[in-house]
């Protein structure tokens, strides 16, 4: 159902039963998946590919050129992907050449309102984002993690699977998987023991973060620390996740405890 007032450009693609709104604005180079429904007022422009079951509330706008300086008008686009959820006034912006030109959200998303995703963002599957987050460009959030209100994320940060950001949180450093991190600027506080049990993690597998948690976050050294974990620390799948973030960018700092010495 397309109501009449939308204005949709001819040479979009969108599937037979997707839902329009009242006032919706879709260009020429969008396509909208199967199932997927547009309250009222959305924009949706550039080029930007929308997969299956996503719901789209009043005054979100998706497409608009990137608010970097340095974008000169090259293509770039957005794909996001399925059973996605983005609340009122929600803004999410394409790639630049010097992030590859692509803004990319997974599936299962739950993005609340006033939230902005900056060009060239990478957001895996199952991730919340609570009011008024603010996704700065180049920022990787992996699955299953979950944002705080009013959180200000620095450009070119990373936040691991399953971590947890406390609301009005300034993240500047990069937060490993399964960790918690807090405070003004953001400090690891310890595990998200709680997104743990709900994710159905064993209490061994816990009891294991934990443990490797405790040696390689007790002092300052955490990269000799982690070479220096036991062996059957090592081996467990989850604590190979933590090791393989924190070694795959070595330039980016990563959240530490306030307290480290």
């Amino acid at each position: 159902m397309i109501h009449p007032t939308a204005i949709i450009n001819n040479k979009s693609k969108i599937s037979n039963d997707v839902e329009i709104g009242p006032y919706c604005i879709i260009g020429p180079d969008v396509e909208l998946g199967s199932k997927t429904k547009l309250h009222s007022h959305v924009s949706i422009i550039g080029n930007t590919k929308i997969g299956t079951n996503n719901e789209i509330f009043p005054f979100v706008s998706i497409g608009t050129d990137p608010q970097d300086l340095k974008y000169k008008g090259e293509k770039n686009s957005i794909i996001i992907g399925n059973n996605n959820k983005f609340r009122e006034y929600v803004n999410i912006n394409p790639g630049t050449e010097q992030g590859g030109t692509v803004t990319k959200i997974g599936n299962n998303n739950l993005l609340m309102v006033y939230c902005h995703v900056a060009h060239d963002c990478n957001l895996g599957d199952n991730i919340v984002l609570a009011n008024n987050v603010q996704v700065g460009g180049h920022v990787i959030i992996q699955d299953n993690a979950i944002v705080g209100g009013s959180c200000a994320i620095h450009q070119f940060s990373r936040i691991g699977k399953l971590a947890m950001v406390g609301g009005m949180t300034g993240v500047l450093s990069d937060i490993i998987p399964f960790g918690l991190s807090l405070g003004n600027r953001n400090n690891l506080v310890g595990l998200n023991l709680i997104g743990l049990r709900r994710a159905k993690f064993s209490n061994d597998d816990i009891k294991i973060l934990q443990k490797s948690y405790d040696l390689i976050f007790s002092n300052q050294n955490f990269r000799s620390n982690i070479d220096n974990l036991y062996a059957d620390l090592k081996d467990n799948k989850y604590v190979k996740i933590i090791i393989d973030f924190i070694n795959s960018d070595k330039k980016r700092p990563i959240s530490l405890p306030q307290n480290i010495k």
